[in-house]
């Protein structure tokens, strides 16, 4: 199985039929949605409880592990103990674990993340912390990755029954890990697309950094060539969720459906599109059908 999903909810237009509805007509198009405000700050129970009500029975959540629980930020800030602040995390979560809407947890790990016993042992600590929860881990430096090392890390995360993202980026020298399409959990493979903008990525001093890094529209052929992959991986793994990240210009919506028309993909159990939508993203000309 092959599933869609885009990062967060609120900044595709192209999917948007009432403003104040953004989710409850993202979840018209996809089954999954990454969230990544809870990157930032963890939600409070009343957004969790309302984004369950919100959705499908189907519809499931992909969110990002708070920032101080991939070190991009010091818990003693708020919380007590990275224990306190792991068990809160998963309190929070709690309603949708129960509902069965969360795919797994993404714990996008920062570039200065390398390769030494000390990070090895965390990535113990967060599986220890995090239970039997899926837990998908992306790293963003090339030390896991290089030779001599990759086949280690792999069976690593396989060990720790982690999900490896394979991930699709340029590759810069200090902040990316090369293209890994390997599974590290039978029952599931993440696929997470970030465009191929090589200057955007690379700078990370630039004041504008974060409105470019990924600023990319995967062209026909591209997009043939990240199906090829999900149908790849589709057969090491029992679900493939494939995740657009590249939306600096608003591209993920149009490269995500282009992708799902590529597959042939249908996600049953969603919310009904207005027919003119519908139609559009079948790829047939409205106007035409109507003379």
């Amino acid at each position: 199985m092959i599933e869609i999903a885009l990062t967060g909810w609120s900044d595709h237009d192209l999917l948007t039929e009432k403003q104040k509805q953004k989710l409850e007509d993202y979840a018209k198009h996809f089954p999954v949605v990454e969230m990544d405000t809870s990157f930032y700050a963890i939600p409070p129970e009343k957004n969790i409880l309302s984004w369950i009500e919100k959705t499908p029975d189907r519809f499931r959540f992909f969110p990002k592990a708070y920032k101080a629980m991939t070190l991009h930020a010091d818990y003693k800030e708020d919380f007590d103990s990275l224990e306190d602040l792991f068990k809160t995390f998963k309190e929070t979560f709690n309603p949708m674990i129960a509902r069965g809407k969360i795919h797994s947890f993404l714990f996008q790990f920062p570039p200065n993340f390398d390769c030494s016993k000390a990070n090895v042992n965390y990535l113990r600590f967060v599986r220890q912390e995090m239970g039997q929860l899926p837990v998908a881990i992306e790293f963003r430096h090339p030390s896991w990755f290089e030779e001599g090392m990759a086949d280690k890390t792999l069976e690593f995360l396989t060990d720790q029954n982690f999900i490896n993202v394979v991930v699709d980026q340029p590759q810069t020298p200090s902040n990316s890990v090369p293209f890994v399409p390997q599974v590290t959990n039978q029952e599931s493979a993440i696929y997470r697309l970030h465009g191929r903008n090589y200057e955007g990525w690379a700078g990370e001093s630039d004041e504008y950094w974060r409105d470019v890094r990924t600023l990319w529209d995967y062209s026909d052929q591209e997009i043939a060539e990240i199906g090829q992959t999900s149908q790849e991986l589709a057969q090491q793994a029992d679900s493939v969720l494939v995740v657009f990240n590249n939306n600096s210009g608003g591209h993920a919506a149009k490269n995500a459906k282009s992708l799902q028309k590529y597959l042939g993909l249908e996600f049953d159990g969603l919310g009904p599109m207005q027919m003119d939508l519908d139609l559009f993203w079948a790829g047939v000309n409205v106007a035409n059908i109507i003379s």
